[in-house]
């Protein structure tokens, strides 16, 4: 057996753990872990006789069909849209799978610890503590994307552990301390995860990643599989943004701007691909990420007054820039920067969730109680009494900050944990291929070119 196969080799590092990660957190559950008051049956019911409500005040109404949409943009839109990759098309998606299974769990702790402790000691949890930990999922899959192809399950696992915990912290210091607005996760999901795995790529740079390059790109039918996972986070993304925000106006605004202005990302990248491509052709890469840049600019001013056309604007400009980042910029992050990202996240999330940082805090430095009549107190709370708009929009600013600092400093130390070599990591002759860590079907397994095929013509009846 090679050293390459005995080193990825996971029938001893997987299982163990898998189970011992699992086990801690049913153990961290049991001692931690309560329902909340909508979800504990006897708290319920006494709420119930107390308030005279009826079953259809249970915020399970109100924020369950979010929540549907934002899960099934977890494991299925993240998931589909890593499948581009030729020769990785089950590790894309069942990587995918047991990162966010074990994400969501994690997250619901450190999320608790740090925002949900109760007087008791213990984690009330509800349908709202599913949203964000899911939402804490998402900001894992996009630093995955970043890795994409050169990772094993053990370090991916690794990184989850840490990436959970320093998500939540830094989500605390911008809406616990510093107390800003990203409903949607411009800053805390997008910016964070995006150049937290970017910094791990850059730590985890393979000199001699050419030796697996002929498998990093796609076929006709990755792609398509590819554009299943574009079409269901597009679909679903008002939601994602809307998810958390305050129930009435505020979410319902946050779910029409994103709308629009995912709209406008579309038809901008479909614009930008066809004029940088020398043919007038349009590239399927810019089409499944780009035309969502539109969804991850609004998550910070989402909610803001920012008007539908406003919104166009944003999505028209995150579109533009996130195909001329693919265009440009990826080949230049690549051979000069090292910093090998193989799903373009500094393009769909990395970008575009710094302009929706920039635009919230240009938005919440303008905002007044006129533009939002009562409704300010449900946006900008601390505008009432406590802040001037202009105070709330260096706030924003110094979050986008505090986000990259910890992305940064964070993706550096997790970086090099993952580099120990103890984790099974491929050789580079065997990154962007699901064969070092997957039973696969008994076909041809080359590298995806196409061979000429000699037919013989069948001997003529004489």
């Amino acid at each position: 057996m090679s050293n390459a196969s005995t080193s990825t080799n996971m029938r001893l590092k997987l299982p163990l753990i898998c189970l011992l990660l699992q086990l801690l957190l049913i153990i961290l559950f049991a001692v931690f872990v309560r329902y909340d008051g909508d979800t504990d049956p006897s708290d319920w019911f006494r709420r119930k006789a107390q308030e005279n409500a009826t079953d259809a005040d249970n915020e399970f109404y109100f924020r369950y069909p979010s929540f549907q949409d934002v899960h099934v943009m977890i494991f299925v839109g993240f998931g589909f849209l890593m499948t581009f990759l030729k020769k990785y098309g089950y590790s894309s998606v069942g990587f995918n799978f047991v990162l966010a299974a074990f994400s969501l769990q994690w997250a619901t702790l450190v999320q608790g610890w740090l925002h949900g402790m109760k007087e008791d000691g213990k984690i009330h949890i509800g349908v709202e503590s599913m949203i964000n930990a899911d939402f804490c999922t998402g900001s894992v899959l996009i630093s995955f994307g970043a890795l994409l192809g050169k990772t094993s399950p053990a370090q991916l696992l690794v990184m989850t552990v840490f990436e959970a915990a320093l998500f939540s912290i830094n989500e605390f210091v911008l809406l616990s301390v510093l107390e800003v607005k990203d409903a949607g996760g411009s800053m805390t999901i997008h910016t964070f995860g995006a150049y937290f795995g970017l910094t791990i790529a850059r730590v985890l740079y393979r000199a001699h990643l050419d030796k697996s390059r002929q498998r990093e790109g796609a076929v006709y039918h990755s792609d398509l599989f590819a554009m299943i996972g574009t079409l269901y986070l597009w679909m679903f993304w008002p939601s994602f943004n809307s998810a958390v925000t305050s129930l009435g106006s505020a979410q319902h605004r946050t779910a029409l701007n994103t709308y629009y202005s995912l709209a406008a990302c579309t038809l901008a990248t479909f614009a930008t691909s066809s004029v940088v491509n020398q043919e007038g052709k349009l590239d399927m890469v810019h089409i499944q990420n780009a035309a969502l840049a539109g969804g991850v600019a609004l998550g910070t001013a989402g909610e803001m007054m920012i008007t539908p056309s406003g919104s166009m604007i944003v999505g028209l400009i995150a579109g533009v820039i996130s195909t001329l980042g693919f265009r440009f910029l990826t080949p230049i992050l690549d051979s000069k920067l090292k910093v090998q990202d193989t799903c373009g996240v500094h393009n769909l999330h990395g970008m575009p969730g710094i302009l929706g940082g920039v635009v919230g805090a240009i938005l919440a430095s303008l905002a007044t109680k006129e533009a939002y009549g009562d409704g300010l107190q449900d946006v900008f709370p601390l505008l009432e009494d406590q802040r001037s708009a202009s105070a709330q929009g260096c706030y924003q600013a110094l979050a986008l900050a505090v986000t990259l600092g910890f992305a940064l400093v964070g993706g550096t130390i997790v970086g090099f944990v993952m580099k120990l070599p103890i984790w099974g990591a491929p050789a580079d002759t065997q990154c962007f291929t699901d064969q070092p860590y997957w039973e696969l079907p008994e076909e041809d397994w080359g590298d995806g070119e196409l061979v000429p095929v000699k037919i013989e013509e069948p001997e003529k009846l004489t």
